[in-house]
């Protein structure tokens, strides 16, 4: 068994407030959810500053490389949105013997 973790450390855009924030992160969580229904996924971090945001992102699969092309086709969705900016994104990939 094999668990991924993705950390995307956002920019948002025009947003000053965390009203509009949430405005930008809740559909962005809700494609990710959409498109891929097998991952957890969640605003993870950032959650006082408006203009930025963390989303963290978990596949469980039996083999690594599924768990790694998920967890790419899930940046990538993130990536290409035109209202934010990717700052950074993080994979990590824990087996059953760590």
């Amino acid at each position: 068994m094999y668990v991924g973790a993705l950390t995307l450390d956002i920019l948002l855009g025009d947003v000053h407030s965390l009203k509009q924030k949430r405005g930008v992160v809740r559909p962005i969580v809700a494609e990710v959810q959409r498109r891929f229904p097998s991952v957890a996924v969640a605003e993870t971090g950032h959650l006082d500053l408006h203009r930025r945001a963390e989303i963290g992102i978990a596949v469980v699969s039996a083999s690594a490389g599924n768990c790694g092309e998920v967890m790419d086709a899930c940046e990538r969705l993130v990536a290409y949105r035109p209202d934010i900016e990717l700052l950074s994104a993080r994979q990590r990939l824990y087996n059953d013997e760590d």
